[in-house]
């Protein structure tokens, strides 16, 4: 799993999972670092790690049944921000952090927790990188592309913080291996560009098939990553310049 000592950046993965949408409703946090060696190879880097999360409130069936984490597993587990804050603040410091669809864990991993770290949110990436694939999940990713080294048994169960940071790891790795950090980071920072219409009478179309009158009318969608897809193909035909940069919005904050 590693490779060359890292003496370069280190990007830590992490993903979460919850009892609810609440601000502190964490259950487990799991990380798994990747660092660029010394030959200038991005590699998985160390052993990663999982900590229970006390949410300070009962779990709720629903997300039990997708986690299996129970009420008596988590109790006497350190509260959020009690707990998350050497995961997310390590020493020495992080190039920044990462997530698949990122804008989850920012909502739980605050700046003021993580000392206002940047982010890669791998699926965004995933959508530039990769935009063939039909598919765009983490566990789809992890099957549909095979990444060499994933060590099966590892990845799994799915949906535990571990094991998904794991996964993730390995997509993150092959980003930076292709493209730039800086890339990475700044593609995060924008919507997600879909390489086809998500959804609709239009689903699986590909943007550049589409009428001017079908784009017009997507940069209206309520959807924030179909609106900025519509208006990149559109600006890339000269038919509409946006006003200002569409970003994505900001994680919630505290």
């Amino acid at each position: 799993m590693n490779g060359a000592s890292a003496t370069g950046q280190v990007v830590r993965v992490i993903d979460l999972e919850t009892a609810g949408s609440g601000p502190t409703d964490v259950c487990e946090i799991g990380w798994q670092d990747v660092a660029e060696g010394e030959d200038g190879v991005w590699r998985l880097e160390g052993e990663g790690g999982a900590r229970l999360v006390n949410p300070g409130r009962p779990i709720s069936p629903d997300t039990m049944a997708v986690h299996h984490i129970t009420d008596e597993a988590v109790r006497g587990a350190p509260f959020w921000k009690t707990g998350a804050e050497d995961v997310l603040r390590p020493s020495p410091p992080v190039a920044a952090l990462a997530a698949h669809r990122a804008a989850f864990e920012q909502r739980f991993c605050t700046p003021r927790l993580t000392g206002g770290a940047d982010w890669i949110c791998t699926w965004k990436c995933a959508l530039r990188l990769w935009p063939e694939l039909p598919r765009f999940s983490n566990q789809m990713l992890r099957y549909l592309r095979r990444p060499e080294g994933l060590v099966h048994e590892r990845g799994l169960p799915a949906h535990r913080a571990f094991p998904d940071a794991y996964v993730t790891a390995h997509h993150l790795r092959d980003q930076l291996n292709q493209a730039s950090l800086e890339d990475l980071l700044r593609w995060s920072r924008e919507p997600g560009l879909l390489p086809r219409v998500p959804s609709g009478p239009l689903r699986g179309r590909a943007w550049s098939d589409l009428s001017a009158s079908d784009l017009e009318m997507l940069t209206r969608d309520r959807d924030l990553d179909v609106r900025y897809s519509a208006g990149v193909e559109r600006e890339r035909r000269g038919e509409a310049k946006p006003a200002e940069p569409v970003k994505a919005p900001p994680a919630r904050l505290l």
